[in-house]
């Protein structure tokens, strides 16, 4: 499902206009960025939770040359899902 299919079910399932879908969803979404810019854990009942963990800096090495490099350290979205959401997505496996 691409955007443009969720914001036409979206619209079909709130009853309103896909350009109202759009726009509710487009806020939606610059909130929880908002939140999670801030530092925040936002968690959504039923669905899940979702957090920015701070990844150290670390060395690697590139295989072909076996050059060692060094990784700055930086900041990752993590997602965590409720037990309800595992429950319906292994309910349908």
């Amino acid at each position: 499902m691409n955007n443009k299919d969720f914001i036409t079910a979206l619209a079909t399932r709130l009853d309103m206009t896909p350009k109202e879908a759009g726009r509710i969803a487009t806020e939606f979404i610059n909130q929880l960025a908002e939140k999670l810019d801030e530092g925040n854990t936002l968690a959504i009942q039923g669905f899940g939770s979702f957090e920015v963990k701070k990844k150290l800096e670390r060395i690697v090495v590139n295989p072909n040359t076996k050059q060692r490099m060094l990784v700055p350290p930086k900041l990752v979205m993590s997602f965590k899902p409720s037990n309800l959401l595992k429950d319906k997505f292994n309910a349908g496996a």
